[in-house]
């Protein structure tokens, strides 16, 4: 985060900086502990507004869109990445996303 920057203002930037998509409609979601001193990994939710998906090999190691039942590897269960993806997959299979 930067210094004066909300929650939800940093995840839209570090979004677009290491994607290049531009977010809307970001809701909390949960938090866990992260395995760094000082450190919280915080899980929001958000809708696409715009944007063509170019990630930075600098920040991610790889980026992708998928579709709900093809998946790649998941992350290991009770991770809020796992949970995320996981209301994702029911919200894309009962139609509402």
């Amino acid at each position: 985060m930067e210094v004066g920057e909300t929650l939800e203002q940093a995840v839209a930037r570090e979004v677009m900086e290491e994607s290049n998509i531009r977010i809307k409609n970001l809701r909390y979601i949960s938090s866990q502990p992260w395995p760094f001193r000082h450190s919280l990994m915080m899980a929001f939710m958000a809708e696409y507004a715009d944007g063509n998906l170019r990630h930075d090999p600098k920040e991610l190691r790889d980026a992708g869109w998928f579709r709900y039942d093809q998946l790649p590897i998941l992350p290991p269960p009770g991770t809020v990445a796992r949970r995320l993806i996981e209301d994702t997959v029911v919200l894309c299979r009962d139609g509402q996303e």
